[in-house]
């Protein structure tokens, strides 16, 4: 038991190597986010810039020079493989919250998601459900305390992992308790396990929207404030289980990645448009 309390150290990894990667909004569409986000819960303004521009610093010289080289070295077909298996291991995870939630009908189709990829598509390499009509949805514990009327409290920026707030941060937590892949390694002593997995998610997920943070960037009259407005929309759209295309801010600083092995604000990297890849020079 002492030993799985370190794997808690697994998740937050991923976040370290999974600074960015969003779709990026229409022509002016970052700047209407930045309008639109009036009345804020952001107390901590002032030092939530200062930790949001040390995290572009990281990004910068860090994630981005390690996503591009994972690009070039690993061929498509078997990043998308990578993708669909770190995806399928979401699953129990996000079962367990569809159920808290009494959303049976989410929990169907992610049980059946589960079966079906983990046989049919070879332990989860190759995403078979979605091609018959099951399509991948995330969930995690954070939504879960949501529902059940937990407010979210002041917005904060974490050092590496980017946009939070108190109730996702005990979301995270509890999903790496109790995702099973982390029990089992914990169990048998293998801390390899979760802390590769959450490397390669984060790896995985800044490589797959290189350009797109690029593109938010650029088209962002006040970054901090665009990346604010956007988590907060579609953390509300996610916690009302609506369908959405709002990009993912949430991982322009570094959260994806996937509930259990990495914080639930990264919330799924399956979920968001995936951007054109483009060869690196």
């Amino acid at each position: 038991m002492h030993l799985r309390s370190s794997y808690l150290a697994a998740p937050w990894l991923a976040l370290a190597l999974a600074v960015g990667g969003c779709a990026a909004p229409g022509p002016g569409g970052a700047q209407r986010a930045a309008a639109g986000d009036q009345d804020f819960n952001d107390p901590l303004e002032d030092t939530n810039r200062a930790v949001f521009g040390f995290n572009q610093v990281v990004d910068r010289n860090v994630l981005v020079p390690v996503a591009k080289t994972y690009r070039t070295v690993i061929p498509d077909p078997m990043r998308q493989s990578i993708h669909d298996f770190l995806q399928n291991l979401n699953g129990p995870i996000i079962f367990a919250n569809d159920t808290l939630q009494g959303q049976f009908g989410l929990a169907g189709n992610t049980l059946g998601r589960f079966a079906l990829n983990t046989t049919v598509g070879v332990g989860g390499m190759f995403d078979v459900a979605t091609r018959v009509g099951i399509p991948y949805h995330t969930n995690d514990f954070g939504i879960t305390l949501a529902v059940w009327g937990i407010p979210d409290g002041p917005y904060v920026i974490v050092p590496v992992l980017g946009p939070s707030n108190p109730r996702d941060l005990a979301g995270q937590v509890a999903d790496g308790f109790a995702d099973p892949w982390n029990i089992i390694a914990s169990e048998h002593h293998r801390l390899w396990a979760p802390i590769l997995r959450s490397v390669v998610s984060g790896v995985d997920e800044r490589s797959r929207n290189i350009e797109s943070l690029a593109d938010i960037e650029r088209t962002s009259l006040d970054y901090y404030a665009t990346i604010r407005s956007l988590y907060r929309q579609r953390r509300e759209a996610q916690i009302r289980h609506e369908d959405q295309n709002l990009p993912n801010p949430a991982s322009l600083q570094g959260s994806n990645a996937a509930p259990g092995s990495s914080p639930s604000m990264m919330y799924s990297i399956a979920e968001m448009p995936r951007s054109p890849e483009v060869p690196p020079r």
